[in-house]
């Protein structure tokens, strides 16, 4: 083998030389430091024969790139899950409204033919007026009704004088007058006969007719 001119040697030696220094020249700065591989004029990262990237003396795990080592960037923390809203509440239901009927025997709270409330009406009164603390009172009816004894515009009057006592008593002790209604049905709508003096006793009465809902607590 005929040996190499001097001038071929230079010339090799100066090829090998750039190409040293073009490889090397891509292994320094990328923006942020030098680089961890070595690159090739291109701007390639240089592998080698089992395919695995050549790093350079700089190389440390931050410099690490997907293409050669996936495995030392660092993983992206996975989203916080999104918490499902709290189903609304379902609306409380609406509070039933109570009924209660009181009925004060004509006889028995009033004086014959008079409508002034006696004092065994107002005891009756003021028992159910202390039941109103539990409940919210929506509305109180006072009835009057009398026996067939006598004419029907008389019988009407007093029916009615009789639930304005009834009115007038709740209102002394705090019911407000606007929940209050009173009626008066003189002798049209008896519940016993008329005829026995038992069933004119059951018919001369006041029904007092509380409606009250439960109280919401708050």
């Amino acid at each position: 083998m005929k040996k190499m001119s001097t001038l071929t040697q230079v010339l090799m030696a100066m090829a090998i030389g750039t190409a040293s220094t073009a490889a090397m020249a891509h292994t320094t700065d990328k923006g942020e430091g030098l680089s961890g591989y070595v690159v090739d004029a291109s701007g390639k990262v240089v592998k080698d024969g089992s395919g695995e990237c050549v790093r350079t003396s700089y190389f440390t795990a931050a410099l690490a790139i997907q293409e050669c080592d996936p495995d030392l960037i660092p993983k992206k923390p996975a989203p916080a899950p999104v918490a499902a809203p709290a189903p609304a509440p379902e609306p409380a239901p609406a509070p039933t409204p109570v009924i209660t009927k009181v009925s004060l025997d004509a006889d028995a709270y009033f004086d014959f033919d008079k409508s002034t409330l006696k004092q065994g009406g107002k005891d009756r009164i003021d028992a159910e007026i202390a039941k109103l603390g539990q409940v919210e009172l929506n509305s109180v009816v006072a009835i009057g009704h009398t026996d067939s004894i006598g004419s029907d515009a008389y019988n009407q009057k007093l029916s009615e004088r009789r639930a304005q006592a009834v009115k007038d008593y709740m209102v002394s002790k705090g019911v407000a007058a606007d929940r209050i209604q009173i009626k008066g049905m003189g002798e049209s709508q008896p519940v016993a006969d008329n005829k026995t003096r038992e069933g004119r006793a059951q018919n001369r009465r006041v029904e007092i007719e509380f409606n009250a809902t439960q109280k919401v607590m708050k």
